[in-house]
């Protein structure tokens, strides 16, 4: 278990220092820190987990309640202990109905105060214990990566639940990047389909052409390159799933052929003489206007009729905005096991930043900002305006803002650390932005940006960015 802080928050100098000695001398397991200016107090727990605050009221700097509500802005869970020589009833409430957990007055006496620190952290300890339990519960409600609690999604969840085991054909409709691929995977993790891999592949990533041959597959000799025979999606989805994603994008030529296999439940591949049976469900998705593709004839109204036996919508991420807190925490955690770092925390006001944004992007976009600021914060807290510094130019100025300090006093981070990391950021947001745009396909990336494939690929490679994670879903 990681070893416990404890802040102490006092304009008198000689209280800091009795109150140190007390605690070093009876809590040798806790890690004691004492400031006399509330403005560090609120850096201290900007840029360290604390778990208890010990803090006085009477303040010259800022008063006691206004730190203890700017506290709050930073950890809604942070316990806070007031402390005041003015001790009285009215008081006391005012400091329990702005947030503090207790309130003890001075002068001091030792086993009272021992009692209400032991106390204290034990509270914390609690809700820790608590929130992190709830989190992980959310994480792993066996819906393969799917994270949320909202209406919307406990929705989803009951549907993906009710359709799996069946070996109904299912379309998911949504937004791109609102986990539908995800939601397939849960579908077929859930089936009785689930000990064969689930096959997956997105249509508009295989040229038109090659279309039939990797559906179907084909025989050695059946065109000019084929050298050996090769095995189809159909084929090898056989006892499984077959994902198609972004259904959509299929050419008419290869719908008809696509219909007559899923009526017939046998496909032959190019250059076969016989033809084989297959078991295939079919889970597919588009975020496209399927109708008006029917109405203009580029898509078959009974192919879609054939693909469509239950409809399954993922939502946008504005339809599950009190959902944010919970993705966030859970792609924190995955980055920073990615990158091998400490664990990080979102402050109540980078989350409530984070919910008020329109995500045109949805939990995709949300994801990538997340890597971005795990990867580049310094802090093990991450706060609101560091969110700034990963939007353009006016982010960078508020990141040199940040970089210098807000006053003449504060520690100024080392000119050639901060270049390098803010060229590192900004490296990492080209190549992602990149990638996003060409749906991680490292070819055309490294084409549009005027880079050698290789070079691109070595700069991924340091970043520790891998284009699956910008492949459509």
């Amino acid at each position: 278990m990681p070893q416990e802080r404890i802040l102490i928050v006092d304009d008198e100098e000689d209280m800091l220092e009795g109150l140190r000695r007390i605690f070093n001398q009876h809590l040798s397991a806790v890690e004691v820190t004492t400031t006399s200016r509330a403005r560090q107090a609120l850096r201290l727990v900007r840029q360290v987990p604390v778990d208890l605050v010990l803090l006085d009221i009477r303040m010259p700097e800022m008063d006691g309640f206004e730190l203890l509500e700017s506290l709050r802005k930073e950890d809604p869970w942070l316990t806070v202990i007031m402390m005041t020589a003015y001790g009285s009833i009215e008081i006391a409430v005012e400091a329990m109905q702005r947030g503090a957990y207790d309130f003890i007055t001075k002068p001091f006496n030792k086993e009272p105060l021992l009692r209400a620190v032991h106390q204290g952290l034990e509270r914390n300890r609690l809700i820790r214990e608590n929130r992190h339990l709830r989190l992980k519960v959310a994480d792993t409600a066996g819906f393969a990566g799917l994270v949320g609690q909202s209406p919307p999604m406990r929705r989803l969840f009951e549907k993906i639940q009710a359709i799996a085991p069946t070996d109904y054909a299912v379309i998911i409709r949504g937004e791109s990047g609102t986990g539908k691929e995800l939601a397939a995977r849960a579908i077929h993790a859930l089936s009785k389909r689930q000990q064969r891999p689930l096959v997956a592949v997105s249509c508009p990533a295989i040229p038109e052409h090659l279309l039939e041959s990797e559906f179907f597959g084909h025989r050695r000799g059946a065109f000019t390159g084929a050298d050996q025979d090769h095995t189809g999606l159909f084929e090898e989805a056989h006892g499984s799933s077959l994902f198609l994603d972004e259904i959509g994008d299929i050419p008419v030529s290869l719908q008809t052929k696509l219909l007559r296999a899923l009526q017939e439940q046998e496909i032959k591949p190019l250059g076969a003489r016989k033809t084989l049976k297959v078991d295939v469900r079919i889970l597919s998705s588009t975020n496209q206007d399927i109708e008006g593709k029917i109405r203009d004839r580029s898509f078959r109204e009974d192919l879609y009729y054939r693909l469509n036996v239950v409809t399954l919508k993922t939502p946008a991420l504005v339809e599950i905005r009190e959902d944010i807190p919970l993705l966030v925490n859970h792609f924190s955690r995955l980055a920073c096991s990615e990158l091998g770092l400490a664990p990080k925390r979102f402050t109540a006001g980078a989350l409530e930043e984070l919910m008020r944004r329109p995500w045109p992007g949805n939990v995709r976009e949300l994801q990538n900002l997340v890597r971005r600021v795990v990867m580049f914060s310094p802090e093990s807290i991450i706060r609101a305006a560091e969110l700034q510094t990963l939007e353009g130019v006016g982010g960078m100025r508020d990141q040199v803002r940040t970089l210098l300090g807000e006053g003449v006093h504060e520690e100024i981070e080392w000119y050639n650390q901060a270049k390098e990391r803010l060229v590192q950021q900004f490296t990492f947001n080209y190549v992602s932005n990149l990638l996003e745009k060409t749906g991680g396909n490292v070819s055309k990336s490294a084409a549009l940006s005027g880079l050698g494939r290789a070079s691109l690929q070595k700069i991924m490679r340091r970043l520790g960015v891998k284009s699956d994670s910008y492949r459509g879903d």
